[in-house]
Order: structure tokens, then sequence, then C-alpha cells
């Protein structure tokens, strides 16, 4: 059973989150948080597996809150959700330590699938966000001729020709099941690449791993 922590300032969106969950027979609701104060204090006395975050809230708000769950070292992993016109949040919550991040409009299934991946250790970035976020900070890549970063050396220097294509299309927020479709491969297999990518980078989670394709500049805007 999944346990989750709704943090919203809003009383109808937790409501509308509530009875969602609720409606699952491997979800439960430890608890609801208006703000970000309130998050920390409840995810420290309840330790839920999830803590579904709202980012602009009075207060303390989302991002902050999640720095100081994750620097807390809690169980919990934090899935942030934003609106179209919050992406100028979304770096920073990701820079945060989140471990998921969709937008509010996101379908219930991919809302409950992305709690259920991020509860089982994985991570999940809406597709639509990255791309979003990717134009966001076109300005921080390479111009044409100019050259690459060291830090991209350096972190990228041990990875297969294979899992540098892998690492581009996870930073364009491929799912897995999108790689192994690209790229011929069992998902098993595809798995196994992003373990691989992730040990080799020092990167945490599959979040982090879109971070360092932005900070290496591997992913460049279309």
């Amino acid at each position: 059973m999944t346990t989750v922590l709704i943090v919203d300032d809003q009383p109808m969106q937790r409501f509308g989150f509530r009875m969602l969950l609720e409606s699952q027979d491997d979800m439960t609701v430890a608890g609801e948080a208006a703000n970000g104060t309130e998050a920390i204090r409840m995810v420290s006395e309840l330790r839920p597996d999830v803590a579904l975050m709202d980012i602009r809230m009075p207060g303390l708000d989302g991002i902050e809150a999640t720095r100081r769950i994750v620097a807390a070292g809690d169980r919990t992993r934090v899935l942030i959700l934003t609106t179209f016109d919050l992406d100028e949040y979304a770096y920073a919550g990701l820079r945060a330590g989140a471990s998921g991040f969709l937008v509010k409009d996101a379908e219930p299934e991919e809302l409950l699938a992305g709690i259920r991946a991020v509860a089982s250790g994985d991570a999940v970035v809406a597709p639509s966000l990255t791309r979003r976020l990717l134009d966001a900070y076109a300005d921080k890549l390479p111009k044409p001729g100019e050259p690459e970063s060291a830090a991209q050396d350096s972190r990228l220097g041990q990875l297969t020709d294979r899992e540098r294509e892998i690492l581009t299309v996870i930073g364009q927020g491929w799912t897995n099941t999108e790689i192994a479709a690209r790229f011929h491969l069992a998902e098993s297999t595809v798995k196994t690449h992003v373990g691989r990518i992730l040990a080799k980078t020092g990167a945490r989670d599959r979040v982090q791993a879109v971070i360092l394709a932005y900070d290496t500049r591997l992913v460049r805007p279309s």
C-alpha cells in the first residue's frame, strides 16, 4: 500500500486528489497539508511514501519544503505538481530534489502512474514540461561553433555511445517504453542502461539525469 501526503493550499484541490487516491486499492492518503511548513512536519511524523507537492503556497512554498524534506534524509519521495504558468519554478524544483514533476491538468491515470513510479524508486517528468524547460533554458546551451562545456567531458566521459543516446532522450522526457521502441530494445534492457547511466554519472535518479542533460548541454532545443 502506497501512502501519500497531499500538500496543497486549495481545499477543493486536496479533496479532488483524496477522492482519486482513495479510489485505488493500492493507495491510501496519509494526511493533508496546506503549506510547506505543515508538509515538513507531517512528513517527519507520518513518513509517507510520496508527498504530492504543490509549488505556490502561502508561507513556505513547495520548492523550499521539498529541499528541506530531501535534505533531512526522509524516506519520502516528492512528486511536484505545477501548472503551465509556473514553468519558472520547475528547474528549481528539480534542483531541490523532487523525484517527479507533473502538470496539474494531467490525466488521472498519468498522475496515478507517476505516484506509483516515484514510490517504487523511479522518477517521472512530464514530457511536455521537459520540452518547456528546455525551451526556457535554451539560452544556457552553446551556440553553433562554441566548444562544449568542460562538465560534459567529466560527467559523460564514461558513457558508451548507446548510453549517451539514451541519456539524450531521457533529457527530452522519453519514457522507458518510448526508448525501447525507438532503439528496438526490451524495456528490461532500457532499465539496465538507465541504471548504468545513473551509476556512472552519479545522478540520483531519472530527474537528476534530466538535469544532467541540461547542465552538460547534451540536449538542445529543436
